[in-house]
């Protein structure tokens, strides 16, 4: 399983642009990969920064590079 910083190196090498945290968080709960939420999470079911549609591809298409999704 990668680390959000390979994650975040490889879109950037790709795509040209560094995701927030948050975002693959986002789209990786999507998929089903996340187990709990953080425990500094404010209000669960609420997402302050969620992944813009536009990124959105970036990061699956990192995800499906490191064998995730």
């Amino acid at each position: 399983m990668a680390t959000y910083r390979e994650i975040q190196n490889w879109v950037r090498i790709k795509s040209g642009f560094v995701p927030k945290t948050c975002w693959i968080a986002h789209v990786k709960s999507d998929h089903g990969l996340i187990e709990r939420n953080a425990p500094n999470r404010f209000m669960h079911p609420v997402r302050f920064h969620p992944c813009p549609p536009q990124r959105r591809s970036a990061i699956e298409a990192a995800l499906r590079h490191f064998g995730m999704v």
